[in-house]
């Protein structure tokens, strides 16, 4: 081992043991479940906001996105754009919604329209989604580790699952929303820093950079066409609108936020410019990856087995390009960004599982165990399962494409339920029950194609992007349909 590397592992050391350290600080004041789950509601609102940030940019954008637009273009930031629209509507609406129902449960809305039914589907959805989301972040942290110190990528995978498991025990949400504030803060920085000196290191310098990008068709969002079997930019658009107002309106990563501050004004703040953050700095890491393309024509110095998998490219330019010291900072802000990002997952999953499930079926059959003993353990049952997943997808070619994938089929179901409770006034079980019914067949028949050609005799002609679309749309038209035929019936 060289100085270079000595050093760069260091400051990786360093930097991962002072996050974990400040992590764990807050055990301490985390001795309750309600300080686990809200921190007291005394958190500030600008934490909070950087925490919502956080958690939408994880390492799956940081990695994922700088990857898709090195293999295709900008179509990506058509998802970007659609987060003003959602945040506003939940700074409108969602927020107040959920601090009046005074649960730190996003599910127990559900309970109150539906009955117990639709707390459970949902919650079970959300806690798939949850794995899902886990697996891919613990996948793409694997590969940054792995390009950096050559460590084998299963073992780098279950050592980071488990350890940020044990972190999330011991910290609560304090340490959670706080790591995040941190760790977004500086993932921008380390953006822009990465940008520059790319642009300024190529032999050819940025304006060859920049018109290779140009040339090469890297700076498009898409075709702009009305095709549903391609991602065109419409098609972007309205799946990052349907998933953000997922996010914003039954996603308890974001929700259990709206909990954290003392006022509604300040939750209503902290929701709306946490979700606006993302927009530009979206851009940066698209910009990274664009730039990146134009580095390698011009250096060619990339290996074929690094340019086939396009989630590998930043990790690998990181270690093999950046100064002595600095890429060991880098690797390490983009490791504790994922570790943050776990910690939310783990700790909102946790939290679903004690109030949704424990305290609701099992503490009222006398089963009797502490709180506390039961978020652990529930912590470290969410980290096994993401664990499974994330190796799982190890030698897939995008990971921000089977995400994006995922999470449409998995929460596809979510939204259309929500939806049908907070626009109409469906009240009783028989109307949602038919319309999450027949949209999770429709969720189903979607997502796999010999299913589809089966029913229909021709392949599905929607992109999966559609797929929440759809799900979501039937299941709300399904259920308010259902609604009008059984009131006129009486």
């Amino acid at each position: 081992m060289n100085s270079v590397e000595v050093i760069d592992i260091t400051v990786f050391i360093i930097y991962i043991l002072g996050i974990c350290l400040f992590g764990i600080s807050f055990y301490r004041s985390n001795k309750t479940s309600n300080k686990f789950i809200t921190g007291g509601g005394k958190i500030p609102s600008w934490v909070v906001s950087f925490s919502i940030f956080a958690t939408f940019v994880s390492s799956i954008s940081y990695l994922g996105l700088p990857g898709s637009a090195f293999s295709s273009n900008w179509n990506a930031f058509a998802f970007s754009l659609s987060l003003p629209i959602a945040a506003i509507i939940a700074a409108v609406y969602f927020v107040p919604l959920y601090r009046n129902i005074n649960s730190a449960s996003a599910y127990t809305y559900m309970e109150k329209r539906y009955g117990s039914w639709a707390r459970i589907y949902v919650s079970a959805c959300y806690l798939l989604t949850q794995i899902m989301r886990i697996g891919t972040i613990l996948y793409l942290l694997g590969l940054t580790l792995n390009a950096f110190i050559e460590i084998d990528l299963s073992i780098v995978i279950i050592l980071t699952g488990l350890i940020v498991g044990v972190y999330s025990i011991f910290g609560g949400i304090q340490a959670v929303v706080w790591t995040d504030a941190i760790q977004g803060i500086i993932l921008i920085f380390g953006a822009i820093i990465c940008i520059i000196f790319i642009l300024h290191n190529s032999g050819q310098g940025p304006d060859e950079i920049m018109r290779i990008a140009y040339e090469n068709n890297k700076f498009s969002l898409g075709e702009f066409s009305t095709r549903l079997s391609v991602p065109t930019f419409w098609i972007v658009l309205i799946y990052g609108l349907f998933i953000n107002i997922q996010n914003f309106g039954t996603d308890q990563n974001y929700i259990q936020r709206y909990l954290l501050t003392d006022t509604d004004k300040k939750a209503k703040y902290s929701a709306f410019l946490g979700g606006l953050i993302y927009v530009p700095v979206s851009a940066l890491f698209l910009f990274i990856g664009t730039v990146l393309y134009g580095y390698y024509q011009t250096n060619g110095l990339l290996p074929i087995e690094i340019s086939e998998t396009a989630d590998k490219v930043f990790p690998y330019f990181i270690v093999n390009t950046l100064p002595v010291g600095f890429k060991g900072l880098l690797i390490a802000s983009i490791f504790a960004a994922g570790m943050s990002t776990l910690s939310t997952s783990y700790n909102s999953s946790a939290t679903i599982l004690l109030i949704d499930y424990y305290n609701k079926y099992f503490n009222k059959k006398r089963v009797y165990f502490s709180q506390m003993h039961i978020l652990s353990g529930s912590t470290i049952l969410i980290a096994l399962l993401g664990i499974s997943v994330a190796l799982a997808m190890i030698n897939i070619k995008s990971a921000l494409d089977a995400w994006w994938k995922l999470a449409s089929i998995f929460s596809g179901g979510m939204l259309g339920l929500f939806l049908l409770g907070f626009l109409t006034k469906v009240k009783g079980n028989i109307s949602p029950v038919i319309g999450t019914l027949v949209g999770v067949l429709s969720i189903l028949v979607l997502s796999i194609p010999e299913f589809f050609k089966f029913l229909f005799g021709i392949e599905n002609p929607f992109h999966n992007y559609l797929v929440i679309v759809i799900g979501t749309s039937i299941i709300f038209l399904t259920g308010f349909l259902f609604m009008i035929i059984l009131k006129k019936g009486k």
